[in-house]
């Protein structure tokens, strides 16, 4: 006879297990179905890692310019790329471990295998397949395999990887994808970045301040096609000043493999050609939904555009089937994964939930310098009709940016001019990936200016910064 559940949870990434979690503080009997590792992309191949080598990048840097703080270093700053690599590998490994934990701590039971659902309210378990870029994990002790299971209601969280363009397919060697770029055998002398969204430019800036030569190559007219116009062009300005060269409006066309390296031709909005060499060339150009293999055609869920179609709770159009996360579709973050878990289970208890406000989700690039964003540009909130009220505010004018050596960034802020309703905030410099929650909470208690520009921000901060920018949206900033 198959084993039980009220729910099981195929996937154990961050909406995965966060899911698991609250279904099982609402007491139902749940199970998480992982092939790979605990903890998903994010934690074990994307967020968590990718910020332990930009720390390793961000104290190189500062490595290097001692006497702008002051100090005086001895001898010569160096990378040991294998001691850096090691660092963020550990940090992953750590947090797996804890996952685990919290796991056998909320008596959630991990069955580990790869799943198809055979019916509503039915799974079949088998061995983990090899991953295309990363060979799975065995099986930790003490947890379920192969097997037929049932659940009431089934949840998909299976996340997704990284799109590969024909004829630029990775190799492991020369072409990377974001897993090989996270644990590099030597440190390039060279590197071609192919898209520049959050995973393109967070590489390109790690790979240029531990010394590598970065170009790297946009098929739009702007890098950071998601972010505020002007907000991605100050920090283009900044990219190009550190030495990373930019193409945009741009592809790479055709890429040939050399012994050590690649030759890549790249053809612009005009057509005309030019040709870029370098030892290694990483493919960001976004991802796709793992929804194969599931046995979704089958059972008639509906999707659209490679993700599951859900109706804002998780519910796709099939009784007791749910999606969240990336396999759900966009934007695909980890934090959007986690709250559309807790919604779809708690839904699924019979709780009251609100769907999620795609608008009101953070956006954080972790490059140098930092890059976060909540809710519309300017250019959509003027395509959308509205009459704007937009203020800005330099780090330039704050004195703990100045304090810190960290002088360059912007605050801007965009607001409805007839309500006062705050539609947007996009920030550039020093930490604002940890300032941008204090807009995001503005918003979701729909704060007003009035609100804001009455508000004590601590001084002396960062987070200064936000105030005067509303301040100024209203012509009464103070500090420029």
């Amino acid at each position: 006879m198959a084993d039980s559940y009220d729910v099981i949870i195929i996937g154990g990434g961050p909406g995965g297990y966060v899911a698991a979690i609250r279904s099982a503080q609402l007491g139902m009997k749940t199970a998480v179905v992982e092939r790979e590792h605990l903890g998903g992309i994010c934690l074990n191949w994307g967020c968590i890692p990718t910020k332990a080598l930009l720390r390793s990048a961000e104290v190189f840097h500062y490595m290097q310019h001692p006497a702008a703080y002051g100090l005086t270093l001895q001898g010569q700053a160096g990378v040991d790329i294998a001691a850096v690599v090691k660092r963020s590998r550990g940090v992953s490994a750590q947090l797996n471990g804890g996952v685990g934990f919290l796991m056998k701590k909320n008596k959630i039971d991990v069955i580990w295998g790869e799943a198809a659902i055979t019916k509503p309210g039915e799974i079949k378990v088998g061995k983990p397949s090899k991953p295309a870029m990363q060979p799975a994990n065995p099986a930790p002790k003490g947890v379920l395999g192969e097997g037929v299971y049932k659940a009431k209601h089934i949840v998909i969280a299976t996340g997704a990887r990284p799109r590969v363009l024909p004829g630029i397919e990775p190799d492991g060697k020369l072409i990377w994808t974001y897993f090989e770029a996270m644990v590099p055998p030597s440190m390039p002398k060279s590197l071609i970045v192919m898209g520049s969204g959050a995973i393109g430019i967070e590489f390109a800036s790690f790979y240029r301040t531990m010394g590598a030569e970065v170009t790297v190559v946009e098929l739009l007219p702007q890098i950071l096609p998601v972010e505020d116009a002007e907000i991605a062009g100050l920090a283009r300005k900044r990219f190009e000043k550190q030495g990373i060269k930019i193409l945009t409006g741009a592809k790479v066309a055709k890429v040939e493999k050399g012994a050590n390296g690649v030759t890549a031709s790249v053809v612009d909005d005009k057509g005309a050609t030019q040709t870029l060499s370098a030892e290694r060339l990483i493919s960001a150009v976004g991802v796709v939904c793992n929804v194969e293999g599931l046995g979704l055609e089958a059972l008639g869920v509906k999707t659209e555009r490679g993700a599951i179609v859900t109706d804002g709770v998780g519910r796709t159009n099939v009784p007791g089937i749910y999606a969240i996360g990336d396999v759900a579709g966009p934007p695909m973050l980890a934090h959007k994964a986690e709250h559309e878990g807790v919604i779809c289970v708690e839904g699924i208890k019979g709780l009251h939930v609100h769907p999620m406000d795609k608008a009101k989700i953070p956006g954080c690039t972790y490059c140098n310098p930092q890059i976060a964003s909540v809710g519309l540009t300017e250019a959509k909130a003027k395509e959308q009709g509205y009459s704007l009220k937009v203020g800005r505010f330099p780090f330039m004018g704050n004195g703990k940016a100045i304090a810190l050596g960290e002088p360059e960034g912007l605050v801007k802020t965009i607001f409805d001019a007839k309500t006062g309703k705050l539609l947007g905030a996009h920030l550039i410099g020093a930490e604002v990936t940890e300032l941008i929650q204090g807009f995001v909470v503005a918003m979701n208690l729909e704060t007003t200016e009035e609100d804001l520009m009455h508000t004590v921000f601590p001084h002396p901060t960062l987070s200064e910064t936000m105030h005067e920018s509303v301040l100024d949206a209203y012509g009464r900033v103070v500090h420029v």
